[in-house]
């Protein structure tokens, strides 16, 4: 099921518990709605006798399945504890925009410290001693099987007579540079 993303889904909800895609026009489930919250398409879950805006309510029940799976709860019990204390309290009407503005800032530095993390992985030398291994790798294999050193077709050039002792010789010495920084590293 892969709806839209960007417009808004209109899902019915039948007093018989059905909830109704009316732009697929199909019934699906909470586990449906779910997966479309996941992969970000709005959707807004009216109740089909009376019209009423049931949104709020159902993303509450699904958060409510979630947490009762079996899996690990995502909600602690503190915070649950000074969630349900907000309500009726002077500061009640400030927290939904707090704890929007406070997921927003998550998510955008948990995109931050991904980005970093890839960033990083290129100034790592354990990542370019792996990067070194593969390309060592192919070398070697396209000695075996012509065409396969990478997917520019190294191993064509080769064939186009391209000294195989040079090749040979040059994976030698990387191969030496690699045992040499192995030995570095295990010390």
């Amino acid at each position: 099921m892969s709806e839209a993303v960007g417009e808004t889904v209109i899902i019915k909800k039948y007093a018989n518990r059905r909830l109704y895609n009316t732009k697929s026009s199909s019934y699906i489930t909470l586990d449906h709605l779910a997966k479309m919250t996941r992969e970000g398409v709005d959707f807004k879950v009216l109740d089909a006798k009376t019209g009423a805006d049931i949104t709020h309510s159902i993303l509450t029940q699904i958060i409510m399945e979630e947490e009762s799976a079996g899996g690990e709860q995502m909600l602690p019990v503190n915070f649950l504890r000074q969630l349900i204390g907000m309500y009726g309290n002077s500061m009640q009407s400030l927290v939904p925009h707090y704890l929007e503005a406070s997921m927003e800032n998550f998510r955008s530095n948990q995109t931050k410290l991904r980005e970093a993390f890839e960033a990083s992985l290129g100034a790592n030398p354990l990542a370019k001693l792996a990067q070194q291994n593969l390309a060592m790798f192919k070398a070697a294999a396209s000695a075996f099987v012509p065409g396969l050193a990478d997917d520019k077709g190294a191993g064509k050039d080769a064939d186009k007579g391209g000294d195989r002792e040079e090749e040979i010789a040059a994976l030698r010495a990387q191969m030496a540079a690699m045992q040499e920084k192995l030995d570095k590293l295990g010390k």
